[in-house]
């Protein structure tokens, strides 16, 4: 299938343009960017006229910022054409729910997708705590914003979401392999002086879950995951993508969690079907609405 990347970015040219390189069911076949382009590619930088004139292109894959995301999948879905959603799916909830009625509207897919659930020791962490009685889960998400977002002021600005933009990250995976829904009971926000959003959260939600995200970890990054259950310990360890159960290794693989979201996405256009999970997002509007505001140093690039 034709898909169209609409925002040639850097998590565009790091994870989507290579994993529909590498996959058997996807063709590149047009971007849409004010700059970026990819070498071979029909580029536009008129989203509107990339729509009108590549009618041949069913899927818009969009790796646009949250902010003018929503615009852009409501147009597709307009359109007629089959949309991917890079997380989060939208700056709100009202956001992702219209979207997802517009496609059932439209007969199209719409996929929200999570990729960090892609990562390697999920699916079998997952299956491992089915059964078990979860006692504790502790979530250490701690990374440079520096490193990973340079310069992009974006993620400091209304609808960018701040430290929840990698956090949200951690709640997909923990939403995902816990045999029971959890909710969110508490919150304290960090907030630089000068910034709209939080640089750093502390997370308290029912069943003895709690998590902390931090974007100031300079050096060596912490992605992890704990969860003690009365059989034993399962620790995720860099994002996901390495599983120890009980000390012992588990499961561990290299990255291919773009490669997932694409396959998963080529099953759900050929079965005529939408996914859209909107819990870890539920998580963050929660975080927003019960967290208490702590005022922190001033953050710059």
């Amino acid at each position: 299938m034709k898909v169209a990347l609409v925002g040639i970015g850097k998590i565009a040219r790091d994870q989507h343009v290579p994993a529909i390189a590498d996959s058997g069911d996807w063709e590149l076949a047009a971007t849409v960017s004010r700059s970026g382009s990819v070498t071979g590619v029909a580029a536009f930088h008129d989203y509107d006229a990339m729509l009108a004139e590549r009618t041949d292109i069913p899927v818009v894959s969009l790796c646009l910022p949250p902010q003018p995301r929503f615009d852009y999948a409501l147009k597709a879905i307009r359109a007629g054409r089959h949309v991917m959603l890079e997380k989060p799916p939208g700056q709100t909830l009202a956001e992702v729910h219209t979207l997802a009625a517009e496609a059932e509207k439209a007969g199209v897919t719409l996929f929200a997708t999570w990729h960090s659930r892609m990562a390697h020791g999920v699916a079998p962490a997952k299956a491992w705590l089915a059964d078990k009685t979860i006692t504790k889960v502790t979530v250490t998400w701690k990374e440079d914003v520096r490193r990973w977002h340079p310069g992009q002021d974006w993620v400091f600005e209304p609808g960018g979401m701040g430290v929840f933009d990698p956090g949200i990250n951690a709640l997909s995976i923990v939403t995902e392999i816990l045999p029971m829904p959890i909710r969110l009971t508490a919150a304290v926000l960090e907030f630089p002086a000068n910034r709209h959003t939080p640089i750093a959260a502390n997370l308290t939600f029912s069943d003895g879950v709690s998590a902390v995200f931090d974007w100031r970890q300079e050096g060596p990054q912490t992605w992890d995951i704990t969860v003690e259950t009365t059989a034993g310990r399962l620790d995720l360890h860099d994002g996901g993508a390495r599983l120890v159960i009980d000390g012992a290794p588990a499961a561990a693989g290299p990255d291919r969690e773009y490669a997932g979201l694409y396959a998963r996405m080529a099953e759900l256009v050929k079965a005529g079907a939408s996914d859209v999970d909107a819990t870890p997002l539920v998580h963050v509007a929660d975080a927003f609405m019960l967290g208490s505001r702590r005022t922190v140093l001033p953050f710059e690039f």
